[in-house]
């Protein structure tokens, strides 16, 4: 995971106002009903993209209110999230695809080279995060392969939901097919047979690969099924080899483990991993979806041991994972000197400073509806004055830390809350829409299995059995 301290401190009095909600339908500001608490997080969420991305270019914005840069990640989010818009009347079809088609024409034309600036990308991949006025690099930022994996999760999800014979929907699925041959995925493997994490255009590949067990498997398939630059199927049980070291049962349930719980999220934002299996997850018995399940226990019964002791931890209120938080100081409360972290990946026994992120939790709504949808209505009802607003539940907030004299990077101390982040996250809003409609009517799931890079890509890893059968 890129930090993203650096590019936050980059960003300059340019970009004021850049993130302030666009025109179009108004946001839902009254509270959320108590029967259907679910439904107004979802639409508020929603929201976050529809009112903040730039209505010309469709880029999305990395974080609202905090003026901001665009985040490639956050536009794949953003392109699947307005079917969900589509599909509950928030927005119109023609809406839909307009705002879709703009994004897509806009990455299309986006310049590509090995340039240190002036430019949006090179070989088909996309820098990290663009700035709002060119759509050209921010800053220093890498050149990065997961966050054009989640971008592109996006583009083919467009390529399938726009399936009519209409001008401006054959132009997406054109301009969808386009970019996803552009990507020449076997250009970015220095050390064989594994994807680096990026590359700069100052000092060359990231000297990380993408081979252990996280969110990583939706950028492998997607390497594996390009038509034009594929990674060898060989690469998929390369990388299962890798996993095994990651496999534990601490906290629960054996499973894969990675701390954060983005790392079990993202891929399945996209892919329906519920009954198919690739050789690895077979021999363990379960597959991929029981994995992301087991994990999300795995953080309820972590809170319920909360070996650091930090308040409000226990079955109605858990959740950890990448998310913004308070600076990165140390502070004594109640005679024990705690450490806070600004934006972290914050995981079960790694940098845990006490900070909750709300998508931690909804982001697995899919995987264990039966502890999240709980513990999500009792951290409303206990919290929700202080950490629920126009888009939904705040980034993160952290009841540990009640007063402070250290000055803080992020949001301020809420009486009766703690601290509390200011601002809403793409990547943390995206989950949010996606795995509630996912959970609900399994929609994006559906999309996707009709796309065909996707199915060709878990053929080529060896997944078989389920819907692919």
């Amino acid at each position: 995971m890129i930090d993203r301290r650096f590019f936050l401190a980059a960003s300059t009095a340019a970009l004021v106002g850049a993130c302030a909600p666009r025109t179009g339908i108004g946001p839902r500001t009254t509270a959320a009903p108590a029967t259907d608490l679910l439904s107004d997080i979802q639409e508020r969420a929603f929201r976050f993209f529809w009112d903040t991305a730039d209505p010309d270019t469709g880029l999305a914005m990395d974080r609202w209110p905090t003026p901001s840069f665009a985040s490639i990640a956050a536009c794949g989010f953003a392109l699947t999230a307005y079917a969900v818009g589509e599909k509950h009347g928030w927005i119109t079809r023609e809406q839909h695809a307009t705002r879709t088609l703009a994004l897509l024409e806009f990455f299309a034309k986006a310049p590509q080279g090995d340039g240190e600036t002036g430019f949006s990308g090179y070989k088909g991949f996309f820098y990290h995060f663009l700035g709002v006025t060119k759509g050209q690099r921010f800053a220093r930022c890498e050149l990065s392969t997961i966050d054009t994996a989640l971008l592109l999760g996006g583009v083919l999800f467009a390529q399938s939901w726009f399936d009519r014979a209409d001008p401006v929907e054959a132009r997406i699925r054109d301009l969808a097919e386009q970019l996803y041959r552009a990507v020449e995925w076997d250009w970015i493997v220095p050390r064989p047979p594994f994807v680096s994490m990026g590359w700069h255009p100052e000092s060359g590949f990231i000297s990380s690969d993408w081979n252990i067990y996280n969110e990583g498997m939706i950028l492998y398939v997607l390497a594996l099924a390009s038509p034009t630059h594929p990674l060898p199927p060989a690469t998929w049980t390369a990388l299962t080899q890798k996993f095994e070291a990651s496999w534990g049962n601490r906290w629960g349930e054996p499973h894969l483990q990675f701390a954060p719980m983005f790392g079990h999220q993202y891929s399945h934002v996209w892919i329906d991993f519920r009954g198919i299996r690739d050789p690895y997850i077979a021999s363990k018995g379960i597959d991929y979806f029981e994995n992301s399940r087991r994990a999300t226990y795995a953080q309820r019964a972590y809170a319920n041991e909360n070996p650091g002791g930090k308040l409000g931890y226990g079955n109605d209120c858990w959740g950890l994972t990448a998310c913004d938080g308070p600076g990165d100081f140390a502070v004594t409360i109640d005679g024990r000197q705690r450490e806070f972290f600004s934006y972290s990946a914050r995981g079960p026994g790694e940098r845990d400073d006490g900070t909750l992120a709300p998508t931690a939790a909804l982001g697995s709504i899919a995987f264990a509806p039966e502890i999240v949808e709980p513990m999500i209505g009792k951290m409303h009802a206990r919290y929700g004055a202080g950490i629920y607003d126009k888009y939904g539940f705040f980034d993160s907030f952290n009841p540990t830390l009640t007063r402070t004299d250290r000055p803080l990077q992020h949001g301020k101390i809420v009486p009766g809350v703690g601290w509390v982040d200011g601002d809403y996250l793409g990547i943390d809003q995206g989950p949010i829409v996606l795995m509630i409609e996912n959970q609900r009517s399994g929609m994006i799931w559906e999309v996707m299995r009709r796309n065909p890079h996707i199915r060709r890509g878990l053929t080529r890893a060896g997944f078989t059995g389920g819907w692919l059968a």
